[in-house]
């Protein structure tokens, strides 16, 4: 087998003829995919020609619950087999049901609201604009008494998602330069400095170099795509009290860090990522629907949820039957398999067990639950990332220096052990990127 990291797997006949299709048909975007993969089946994965992966990437910690689940299957069969969309002008109850199961999870106050979407990034925009609508209300943006128009304030390192609202919160310049100018009136501040927040919010006020109120601040926990960075507990409790003493809203994005990801139902529920704090709104997608496209938007409290109102949003899949029934599916089996502890369990003997190898290419882990990532002493993490993959490994070079792992939530302590055997693998002499 692949994932006993005793043999190397090429890219076989059958992938490559793929790709060549590929190359002809794609928009290059995404780059030359690794591989062509055919089916899954827990934390394994096989590509066309039969080669055997260990998934340590849930692609991107999206397959909550592993690949082929059978009750996600029963469920998502027998929804497509009564209706799989009906349009907004309707409801359905897996839809109801799923919105008071987050709701639930979120321990969000009497009166919030949910907004479905189709991913993590329409889930931003949703409460990118549902921000806006606040701002407005601000005493400090009203036009008729001089105001200026309100502010969001993102952190750098922070990653939202790709749409045009969106990618105005997203910091990495690479991604963002090209399709300037973006939305007005974001702006970043420096990740973890609550000096940078404060000056930010000072520079509210009248006259001609003052600015607008900020409406929001939005940041994730756990910066991702930053190479699974925690923000920090304190730096977070800071930022909630300006907020509050600025009458300004904090959105987390769980985005990557929700559905139990890190050892919580949401990282804002974890002490140690959050400081205790409780959002204005969370943001939700990845793993909420165990592979069907899902996301959106908890707004809590009546007050702010009352801001939209009829066509001031919407999208037309979302919320739609098909995907409830495979979110209440998957929240079903994180429940029923004590899944959010199982993350936590397996997170540490990950970290624990990556440290405990020897491999002097490893210089840190960090992350909680399974949402972890390899310091590497470095910058080869496409190496040892192609390096793990022909071992039968999938793992994500996030950043130049580091590899992320999200495997599967119902990982087992023997598909860790695996993974761990074949990182301890890899060369420590591997050429930079």
């Amino acid at each position: 087998m692949a994932t006993n990291g005793a043999h190397e797997e090429t890219l076989g006949a059958e992938g490559s003829k793929w790709l060549g299709e590929y190359s002809q048909v794609h928009m290059n975007v995404f780059g030359t995919p690794l591989r062509v993969m055919d089916h899954g089946q827990g934390a394994y994965v096989w590509d066309i020609d039969g080669n055997e992966y260990l998934d340590f990437l849930a692609g991107i910690a999206v397959n909550s619950i592993g690949y082929a689940h059978p009750k996600w299957v029963k469920a998502v069969s027998e929804q497509a087999a009564k209706v799989a969309h009906v349009s907004n002008y309707f409801a359905t109850e897996p839809q109801i049901k799923l919105a008071e199961k987050l709701v639930q999870l979120a321990g969000a106050p009497e009166g919030s609201h949910v907004y479905f979407g189709n991913s993590g990034a329409e889930g931003n925009e949703a409460a990118i604009k549902l921000a806006k609508l606040y701002g407005r209300t601000l005493p400090g943006a009203a036009p008729a008494l001089g105001g200026k128009p309100a502010r969001i304030i993102a952190m750098t390192h922070g990653f939202h998602g790709r749409t045009l609202g969106a990618l105005s919160a997203t910091w990495k310049p690479v991604i963002r330069t090209p399709f300037e100018p973006l939305v007005p009136n974001i702006e970043f501040v420096e990740a973890g400095d609550p000096v940078a927040l404060y000056e930010a919010f000072a520079q509210t006020g009248p006259g001609k170099y003052g600015k607008g109120p900020v409406a929001a601040v939005i940041m994730e926990l756990i910066q991702g795509e930053a190479g699974v960075r925690p923000l920090g507990a304190d730096y977070v409790k800071k930022a909630r009290q300006m907020c509050d003493a600025n009458n300004a809203l904090l959105i987390i994005d769980e985005v990557q860090t929700g559905m139990g990801r890190t050892g919580a139902w949401f990282a804002f529920q974890r002490e140690d990522l959050s400081g205790g704090i409780v959002p204005d709104m969370i943001t939700f997608a990845k793993g909420v629907a165990g592979g069907f496209p899902m996301g959106g938007m908890i707004a809590f409290g009546q007050k702010l949820s009352s801001l939209f109102t009829p066509g001031s949003h919407g999208s037309t899949f979302a919320g739609n039957p098909l995907g409830a029934a495979a979110g209440l599916a998957t929240i079903g089996v994180i429940e029923d398999e004590d899944l959010v502890a199982n993350a936590e369990a397996r997170g540490k003997q990950l970290r624990d067990g990556i440290m405990a190898t020897g491999n002097t290419l490893f210089e840190s882990t960090r992350g909680r639950g399974l949402l972890d990532a390899i310091q590497l002493d470095h910058p080869c993490s496409h190496a040892a990332m192609n390096w793990a993959l022909e071992h039968g490994l999938i793992v994500n070079a996030v950043a130049p220096d580091a590899l992320r792992l999200a495997p599967p939530l119902n990982v087992t302590e023997q598909d860790v052990d695996a993974a761990i055997a074949i990182l301890a693998g890899i060369p420590n002499d591997l050429p930079n990127d």
